[in-house]
């Protein structure tokens, strides 16, 4: 039965026996190093390896490392000779808290237009489930808020007396919330997570009255922390410095907008509700970039999703659809949403006098990606692209957010409460620039040519950078998991996947070997990956436990920011499949540029 023979038979002795976790040979290699050979590495040593392969940036941080260090071990330590063992600088460089992967401050320039930044974006905000049949609520709306979602999405429909708002999904079963306890949970937990500012979202269904009714609403209910322009038309958006703890709106200007569309049973039939549900929890890849831009390329226009919702395209400057409305109401839109009738050509076109916000689907997006590639981008330069799930995304499933990245769209609706790898890369991305939710865009979207070129996503460019991971070790799972979580009858074996997302030609998954019945596995793996365009690459971290018979078990995940990678050995803390920190469980890793 080979080397997994005692899983079945009655010799359980030794079925949990928990190795401890030694030092790699890296790690004895430094110290030696850096230690001089000696017992003891003192703090003047370990601010020599924090200047050296270990950047740090902090001279003064070797001090605090050891005496942090000395204090945990308790009163006994501090009686001995100072400095670090090999325990100690092993247990320095394991530990998330001391040395984690990435820098934890706001560190880029917060001054730029908002049209700069990538923004941390949630779709349907209210819904606490699928898109069809879920509860609506504040809840989901509070967590967004503590993660740092920064834009969050309200549909605003008549409650069924015509007196009052609810928020909803319209035309669905969804049970409605009301617009006042979304706003009062707004209000409390906005800045909670970052101080930069909240965008709400609205998808307005309302007569004019209750158009007055929420102008009314909001300013009393934000007060202060809500923020409107002076002007009727911004020539460029304010900054997110600019915007600290303020709250703005951002719909299109006014009008009823009553007539929207059911979803078809033909959606139903054909959604991907009906599937087995793999994208759920964390089955299902990220849909491939290339793949879905040929798909579009193939696609007639008539196959786009017509009956999904199209939450700009009216165009308010047409008198036909002309209404009364709410002046205040219109006051207090800062970013306006709007997408001109006629081709998607004219939908890009930028006035020079005044910013917008124009809203895609994915596939609307895909198909622009396709032909009007360089219009998106010189659009996204001074203008806010949205990027919202396609309409058959039933069960809240996300798609791949870099089609959008690498236009330059600074907001890439994802549905929050659904799980999955594209939504672990969502989380990933945004964890740059301290996490607080506006991620600056990288100077070559931002960039115009002598002959006023810009960006080509589709271009084969040349390698930038190379990113060397080492996958040292992994512990934790002891603490978090039941011991028989795994395996039944003996300890895990866990294999760990480590790949990039990014353009087509960055991206690519790799794995360890499976290192058998071990709650502390040591892999000592090491991958090269090549990076085009590293300003905008994610890396991805699984890990999987391997079973033989059936479906491997997940054991925790990370993305992280390339850009913003830490080079050295760090301290990598996992997430579970929704996205939550594991208490324990982490890696220990090397990066290097080369």
């Amino acid at each position: 039965m080979g080397t997994h023979k005692y899983k079945y038979c009655l010799c359980f002795t030794r079925k949990f026996h928990l190795k401890e976790a030694e030092p790699p040979s890296d790690v004895r290699s430094l110290f030696n190093e850096y230690g001089q050979g000696g017992s003891h590495m003192t703090a003047e040593q370990l601010r020599k390896f924090l200047s050296g392969p270990q950047v740090s940036g902090d001279p003064d941080q070797a001090d605090r490392i050891v005496e942090r260090i000395r204090q945990q071990k308790g009163p006994i330590a501090l009686l001995s000779r100072p400095g670090l063992t090999l325990e100690d600088f092993h247990h320095y460089l394991f530990s998330p808290e001391l040395n984690p992967p990435l820098k934890s401050e706001v560190h880029h320039d917060m001054s730029a237009p908002l049209s700069h930044y990538f923004i941390y974006t949630g779709h349907n905000s209210y819904l606490t489930g699928n898109q069809l049949s879920s509860d609506c609520s504040d809840a989901p709306i509070i967590k967004a808020l503590q993660r740092g979602v920064r834009v969050i999405e309200l549909d605003m429909w008549p409650n069924s007396t015509k007196d009052d708002i609810d928020i909803l999904h319209g035309r669905t079963l969804t049970s409605p919330v009301s617009l006042l306890r979304c706003l009062k949970s707004i209000k409390e937990y906005a800045f909670v997570a970052s101080p930069y500012p909240v965008i709400i979202t609205l998808e307005d269904h309302l007569t004019p009255d209750l158009q007055a009714k929420v102008a009314k609403m909001v300013t009393e209910i934000l007060g202060n922390t809500l923020y409107y322009p002076d002007t009727e038309h911004l020539k460029e958006f304010p900054s997110p410095e600019f915007l600290k703890n303020r709250i703005i709106l951002s719909t299109k200007p006014p009008k009823e907008y009553l007539q929207a569309k059911t979803f078809k049973e033909r959606d139903i039939e054909h959604s991907d509700l009906k599937k087995k549900n793999e994208e759920a929890a964390w089955g299902r890849e990220v849909p491939d970039l290339q793949d879905e831009l040929e798909s579009a390329a193939a696609k007639d226009d008539d196959d786009d999703d017509s009956d999904q919702k199209r939450d700009d395209d009216n165009d308010d400057d047409d008198p036909k659809m002309q209404q009364p409305q709410s002046l205040e109401y219109k006051h207090l839109i800062t970013i306006k949403a709007g997408k001109p009738k006629g081709s998607m050509k004219e939908a890009l076109k930028v006035d020079p006098d005044k910013v917008r916000r124009l809203s895609l689907s994915e596939q609307e997006l895909a198909k622009a990606a396709v032909s009007h590639s360089e219009e998106l981008i010189r659009f996204t330069q001074k203008n806010m692209l949205r990027i919202y799930p396609k309409g058959v995304r039933i069960n809240s499933s996300n798609y791949n957010p870099f089609i959008g990245w690498i236009h330059g769209a600074q907001m890439v609706a994802f549905n929050m409460q659904g799980y999955g790898r594209s939504l672990w890369l969502m989380h990933g991305f945004y964890r740059a620039n301290g996490g607080c939710g506006y991620v600056k865009k990288p100077d070559f979207l931002m960039k115009t040519g002598p002959n006023n070129e810009v960006f080509d996503p589709k271009a084969e460019l040349p390698v930038k950078t190379k990113l060397k991971v080492k996958v040292y070790m992994g512990d934790g799972w002891h603490l978090d998991f039941k011991q028989t979580h795994f395996d039944q009858y003996s300890p895990p074996d866990f294999y760990t996947r480590v790949g990039i997302a990014g353009v087509p030609a960055d991206s690519v998954m790799k794995k360890t070997k499976a290192i058998e019945d071990n709650w502390a596995p040591c892999w000592n793996e090491e991958f090269e990956f090549p990076l085009t365009v590293p300003e905008i690459a994610l890396l991805r971290v699984e890990v999987h436990e391997y079973d033989m018979s059936e479906k491997d078990d997940f054991g925790g995940q990370t993305v992280l920011p390339i850009s913003e990678l830490r080079p050295g050995i760090r301290a990598v803390p996992l997430f579970d499949y929704k996205g939550n920190k594991f208490k324990s469980v982490k890696l220990l890793m090397r990066f290097e540029f080369v």
